[in-house]
């Protein structure tokens, strides 16, 4: 059996450092290292900053809700919200492109999950919102 958690939260700012811990200490099961570790909060950081601030744009937020599941020696994480979705996402998936106030957003958020992360999926959910899918896979190389 894997085993997974899930957890749900406001999509508040302040909810972003508990977001990334969460899954932080759920990943140690697989003894990442801790540049792996590194990777894994940043990614969750930005999934989670882009639901707060572009899933909501009109200031009430919705819901997060994160799924980590460790399935052999990979980390899947799912963050969804239930917010606007992203009109195109092809576009929203190049760098530096933002819907915010560019003055206050980098457009690098898709970009750098993509960097830290194995595999990523973004995906606009039937019933609103948005699903972002990360795949870290923490194999450890047998040293010869």
């Amino acid at each position: 059996m894997n085993n997974k958690i899930t957890v749900k939260m406001p999509a508040l700012s302040k909810n972003e450092a508990l977001a990334r811990s969460v899954v932080a200490f759920f990943a140690v099961e697989l003894n990442p290292t801790i540049d792996e570790l590194g990777d894994i909060k940043t990614a969750v950081s930005e999934a989670v900053t882009n639901s707060v601030v572009h899933g909501y744009p009109n200031g009430n937020p919705g819901n997060i809700t994160i799924t980590a599941e460790i399935e052999n020696e990979d980390l899947h994480i799912v963050i969804e919200d239930d917010g606007v979705g992203i009109e195109d996402i092809d576009a929203a998936r190049q760098p530096f492109f933002t819907t915010g106030k560019e003055e206050d957003r980098s457009g690098m958020g898709f970009t750098i999950m993509e960097t830290f992360m194995d595999n990523l999926f973004v995906e606009n959910k039937a019933d609103g919102g948005l699903k972002v899918t990360m795949i870290k896979s923490l194999k450890r190389k047998i040293q010869e």
